[in-house]
Parts: C-alpha cells; sequence; structure tokens
C-alpha cells in the first residue's frame, strides 16, 4: 500500500497554556476525501493550519504528501492549497480575471487556458466575465475551490467550506467535492455538519478536545453504538428538504 498522502502523529498544540491539540494521530489516504467533525473549538482548524504550514505544532510530528510539515515547509506548501471559511475573491476582479491572477502566481503556463477550463468545470463561463461582487455564496465558493486547484495541488484542504452558505449553495459545494474526489484528489474536509460528513466523506474523524476520539467510515462508526430497535414511525420531512423540494433541488 503506498504511503498515506496526510500522516499526524502526537500533535500537540497550546495557546496561552490552553490545550486546543492534546496529542492528534490521524491518516488521510491518497484520493480520499476524509471529514474532521467536530464542535467549535475542538482544534478543527488549529490542525489545518498545522498541516498547511502557517502553525507550528508543540509536540508530534505531520506529514503531508510525504514532507515533513515543520523540516520540509516549502514543499508541503507545493502541494497544497487551502479554502478557508470565507472565499477569498477580490470581488473587484472578474471570475476569470481572478483565476488568472492566481495562475500567474504560481507560474502556471497559459493562465488563460487554465482560467477557461476552470471556470468550464466549476459552471462559471457564462459568469466569467462579471465581478465576483455579483455572484452568489455558492458561486463565489466554487470559484474560491477553483482557484485553489490551480497549478493542481495533491491535497486541498476544505475548512467549513459550507458555513455561511444557503441550501442550494451547500448542494452546489457538495457537487465539487464529489468532483474532486472523483479526480483523485485528496480532501481534507472540517466541518459541524454531521449530513456534510455523511454525504461526502469516505472516512469520518472525530475531534474531541483536542484529541481523535473516533475514526472510521459511516458504517463502522455506526457499529459502535448500540444495535438499533425497529419502530414504525411517520417520517415529516425536515425543512430543509422542504426548501429544497418548493425551489425545484435534489437532497441528492
Amino acid at each position: 500500500m503506498s504511503a498515506p498522502a496526510i500522516s499526524v502523529r502526537g500533535v500537540e498544540k497550546s495557546y496561552r497554556g490552553v490545550h486546543v491539540l492534546r496529542g492528534v494521530d490521524l491518516d488521510v489516504a491518497r484520493g480520499s476525501v476524509v471529514a474532521l467533525l467536530g464542535s467549535n473549538g475542538a482544534g478543527k482548524t488549529t490542525l489545518v493550519r498545522i498541516l498547511s504550514t502557517l502553525l507550528e505544532p508543540d509536540a508530534g510530528t505531520a506529514t503531508v504528501n510525504g514532507a515533513e510539515v515543520r523540516t520540509r515547509a516549502a514543499e508541503v506548501r507545493a502541494s497544497i492549497s487551502l479554502t478557508g471559511q470565507s472565499a477569498a475573491v477580490d470581488e473587484q476582479l472578474t471570475g476569470r480575471e481572478n483565476l488568472v491572477l492566481v495562475a500567474r502566481l504560481r507560474h502556471v503556463p497559459a493562465p488563460h487556458r487554465v482560467a477557461d477550463e476552470l471556470l468550464e468545470r466549476f459552471g462559471l463561463a457564462a459568469a466569467a466575465g462579471r465581478p465576483a461582487s455579483t455572484y452568489s455564496g455558492g458561486m463565489r465558493r466554487r470559484l474560491d475551490i477553483a482557484m485553489s486547484l490551480i497549478g493542481e495541488p495533491a491535497v486541498i484542504f476544505l475548512d467549513e467550506p459550507t458555513t455561511g452558505l444557503d441550501p442550494e449553495a451547500r448542494l452546489e459545494v457538495w457537487s465539487v467535492v464529489r468532483g474532486l474526489a472523483a479526480s483523485g484528489t485528496t480532501v481534507l474536509l472540517t466541518t459541524q455538519y454531521l449530513d456534510e460528513a455523511e454525504h461526502l466523506a469516505d472516512r469520518i474523524a472525530i475531534l474531541h478536545e483536542g484529541r481523535i476520539i473516533a475514526e472510521g467510515t459511516l458504517a463502522e462508526l455506526k457499529r459502535m453504538l448500540p444495535p438499533t430497535t425497529v419502530e414504525t414511525v411517520e417520517k415529516q420531512p425536515s425543512l430543509e428538504e422542504i426548501f429544497l423540494a418548493i425551489v425545484g433541488r435534489d437532497t441528492e
């Protein structure tokens, strides 16, 4: 078996005496989507910042795409992309201009061709010439993720990518993540939304009070609970299902 795309062993991090990460162990297989679940303050963003070389751990080791994050940080940065909780697009530029700018900064050949290919791939070609300030939340997030793919990074970190988005926009982002997985990109996704992890992840890790307390496929996690009893109940649709049905969107 090939080495994991991400490997974390005993990572610790404290801020002013407050222990945020208390010895995190985690492996992410190449080409997989792993969802990191946890409540606010659990340490999800801190771990992502360590893996993307924005923070140094106090203890432990972490490798991304075969490079250790402290000793080979430049190699790590060359192989990853990070999409944070807020879309990092320049709203004064058009969608195409945002992509061309990033392609030039990353010294990618034929930046205009790369931009046009990504606009088509992410369903933004019709809006390519419009300022990003006119885009909906879902369109901005799709543009943000498209920008993160320039240079074809081996590993992508998506830190709560659907926070603040409406149900339709969330489905748009879910479709993008499924496309990344289908193309063989390794994705580490942090989220507070259980349904998001259930729909998107090959494996799920639960981070609680600075430690991974459970990790596995959805089926494996379900087997940790006591056997279920079967009862006949009338299932009422959720408000999200009602909304999506009314506006004509599929919940899958």
